[in-house]
């Protein structure tokens, strides 16, 4: 989810901050083509440094817990804060007055609802999405291929965020 939020982001032309977990991450993150990789430590600190005290337009997050508040307090006016997931586990908190004195908007991203409730503009967002991958902008990034026995043990790594990119179970 991501690394594809890096690739579209950058197809779009935004100046992307990626942030991740460890050095490992931070390093695919630049490669995959984020323009800066920062880890959890000094989120808000990081994200003022390197905004020069602006904050964030578009902010995705599909961590939560600790993330989203840092996040939350990162925002430009007028910004957005996707909702994307919980992947920390804990569903945020969110002091509105945040929203309220920095006038950005908060936006759940829920696709099997969107996919139902606009499926016009869920149709207009795939043909964009499939011309991006045609043309080579957006690919996914294949970080192994495991066996499908192996599920088991695919599904704890991804649960306790160990992977990077897309795992291909084979027969």
């Amino acid at each position: 989810t991501g690394l594809a939020a890096i690739q579209i982001g950058k197809t779009m032309g935004a100046r992307v901050i990626a942030v991740a977990s460890s050095a490992e991450k931070q390093a695919l993150a630049k490669a995959e083509g984020a323009d800066e990789a920062i880890g959890y430590e000094d989120l808000r600190g990081d994200i003022k440094r390197l905004t020069d005290g602006a904050g964030v337009d578009v902010a995705f997050d599909p961590v939560g817990g600790e993330a989203f508040d840092a996040l939350a307090r990162s925002m430009a006016w007028n910004g957005r804060l996707l909702v994307i997931g919980f992947a920390s586990g804990t569903i945020p908190k969110l002091p509105v007055n945040l929203a309220l004195v920095k006038g950005y908007s908060l936006v759940g991203v829920f696709w099997g609802a969107f996919t139902r409730k606009e499926p016009e503009a869920f149709a207009d967002n795939m043909r964009e999405l499939m011309g991006w991958a045609v043309d080579g902008s957006v690919r996914p990034h294949v970080s192994e291929r495991a066996k499908l026995a192996d599920a088991a043990d695919v599904l704890r790594r991804m649960h306790d965020r160990q992977t990077t990119g897309k795992i291909v179970l084979v027969p």
